[in-house]
């Protein structure tokens, strides 16, 4: 259950959320799908105060996946970016997740949204590890899921497009209900691409393989992240197709994503990875990956941008 905050901001300006979150039956996104979104993290660091985790990139590719679908907002990106920043403040939230929304609202109700305004929407909660506390230490189950993630044809791999999570949910639905915590989705193709929400990494004999970005996959922020911390970490890392058989004979996986953070995988269609457990070069980058955005490594400021 997600425990919003009393405020939201809605283009350019903060609101009371029982007075600004009202959006209408016929708004054309909630019919056709077609909206950007974006999901970033805040976090109070050893200095106690708190910071949005690289903020502009987010926010630039919340507007790249407005240009993918034709979607112009009324407000500008920094303008969005201070709205992030103001609505921390006004909600006093030490560490938060912000939800930015962009979206066609009422007017054409056919497939064209001819004369629809576009609204642009904030709003923050609380929220934990994603994939549970003790997922992030342990590791989660995966499942390899027969949705397959969007040829590139067919969507926007690199856009957060609304309506294109609609395989992801699908997606989770089937591996909860198998009981495992996440699903694994592969191309059409049958190379892996990702997670439901989430970039993969897979390590064999001391080597990071991720897919590519022509593959299709989302260009995720955290798993750029990692790529620069592993790569500062002298952790030979490279870029190429995965198989599933190589998820399978894996000394060690992981998943990377704002939610997920940097979250071990111990299984995978009920076929231990490695020892079963965390490994050791995903427990590195997962430590320093929380040092730089909570702890006290100060090694990349570009990345933190201060709530005041």
């Amino acid at each position: 259950m997600v425990e919003q905050g009393k405020k939201i901001w809605r283009d350019g300006e903060i609101l009371d959320r029982e007075a600004g979150d009202r959006t209408s039956l016929l708004t054309h996104t909630l019919h056709y799908g077609v909206g950007a979104f974006e999901g970033i993290r805040a976090y109070q660091r050893a200095d106690g105060k708190t910071y949005i985790f690289r903020l502009q990139e987010h926010i630039t590719r919340l507007f790249d996946s407005c240009k993918l679908v034709k979607l112009e907002p009324r407000v500008s990106l920094q303008q969005v970016c201070d709205g992030c920043s103001a609505l921390l403040a006004a909600e006093g939230m030490k560490d938060g997740y912000l939800r930015p929304v962009i979206m066609y609202g009422p007017g054409a109700m056919g497939v064209l949204p001819a004369d629809n305004t576009v609204e642009t929407f904030v709003v923050a909660w609380s929220w934990g590890a994603y994939l549970g506390s003790e997922g992030l230490e342990k590791g989660i189950r995966c499942k390899i899921s027969p949705f397959c993630r969007h040829h590139i044809s067919v969507a926007f791999a690199k856009g957060k497009i609304t309506g294109q999570y609609v395989n992801s949910v699908m997606a989770k639905q089937d591996a909860k209900l198998s009981g495992f915590d996440e699903a694994l989705m592969c191309d059409v193709n049958g190379f892996v691409c990702e997670g439901t929400g989430e970039n993969v990494f897979v390590i064999k004999n001391g080597r990071i393989t991720t897919p590519p970005l022509g593959a299709s996959i989302l260009a995720g922020i955290t798993r750029d992240t990692v790529m620069v911390l592993a790569r500062e970490e002298g952790i030979p890392l490279v870029e190429a197709n995965l198989t599933r058989d190589e998820l399978y004979l894996a000394d060690e996986v992981f998943l990377t994503g704002t939610a997920a953070e940097v979250t071990p995988v111990r299984e995978v269609d009920h076929r231990p990875i490695g020892a079963g457990a965390r490994g050791e070069l995903t427990r590195r980058l997962q430590q320093r990956y929380f040092d730089v955005v909570k702890g006290s490594d100060d090694s990349h400021p570009e990345w933190l941008s201060l709530v005041e």
